[in-house]
């Protein structure tokens, strides 16, 4: 039992790490629904590794990075305004999994656990996904932290400082999209981009710099995954929703706690 809790724990703590800084930018570039679309089309990337028989995690990178791709490309074309294409993409996205994954008769397949997560079911396979995926869009954001903030606060003032703003948007969206595909079994996806969202929004209360938001939403997150597991174990409560209620209670605490920023 205690294998079982300690392999829960470094898994989630691995995606909060992660989640929590490219979070701070989903926050500032209100891109909430876009993290919703790409998860939503988790379900699809599962559907699809069952049917091809290939590993499941590399299934759902590589649907969410496709997806992001053509996201960007319907936006550049401007067929239709941004939110309703999201919208449609979404809900798409998701029938479409739960269709084909009706018609998979031979394969048992636990939608609840990928809907909701599944924090205690974590394997050996699963941690190296997550620390490896994980490392990767840490280093990804360290690198690219001053072009990425630049776009964030100002495109047209990016471009003039010779950034590329386009490459910049699309390597955020497939950032955003590889956490989704390596942080689908902790908290299933219909929870995911709360674990981006809420903590970020929560540290933005507490920071007075980005790199300070940015570190604190992870911090934030991994605080989250603590309490969500315990409360699980404690109350025999779902891990995944555990883990996001704690987030929640974290952000009210923070937005009702008489606190003022230090100039």
């Amino acid at each position: 039992m205690l294998e079982l809790l300690m392999r829960a724990l470094m898994g989630g703590l691995g995606v909060a790490a992660v989640a929590g800084p490219l979070g701070a930018f989903v926050v500032w570039r209100r891109m909430a629904y876009f993290g919703d679309t790409l998860a939503h089309s988790a379900l699809l990337g599962v559907a699809l590794g069952f049917l091809f028989d290939i590993n499941l995690n590399l299934a759902i990178i590589a649907l969410c990075i496709g997806l992001a791709l053509v996201l960007v490309t319907l936006q550049k074309k401007h067929i239709i305004a941004t939110d309703t294409l999201l919208g449609i993409l979404a809900h798409s996205a998701l029938s479409l999994g739960m269709v084909a994954v009706s018609f998979l008769d031979h394969v048992r397949i636990d939608l609840m656990a990928y809907l909701f997560g599944d924090l205690l079911a974590i394997g050996q396979g699963d941690l190296y996904w997550i620390f490896g995926g994980g490392a990767l869009v840490l280093l990804l954001l360290v690198v690219f932290w001053k072009p990425l903030l630049a776009v964030t606060v100002n495109e047209e003032l990016a471009k003039v400082e010779g950034y590329p703003v386009e490459a910049i948007r699309l390597l955020l969206m497939l950032l955003v999209a590889l956490v989704i595909a390596v942080a689908m079994k902790i908290v299933g996806v219909l929870l995911i981009t709360s674990l981006m969202i809420i903590p970020a929004a929560t540290s933005r209360r507490l920071s007075r710099t980005p790199v300070q938001m940015a570190c604190l939403a992870g911090v934030i997150g991994c605080l989250s995954v603590c309490g969500g597991l315990w409360a699980s174990y404690q109350w025999d409560t779902p891990t995944g929703p555990s883990v996001v209620v704690c987030a929640a209670m974290l952000f009210l605490m923070a937005y009702t706690w008489p606190f003022r920023k230090t100039a």
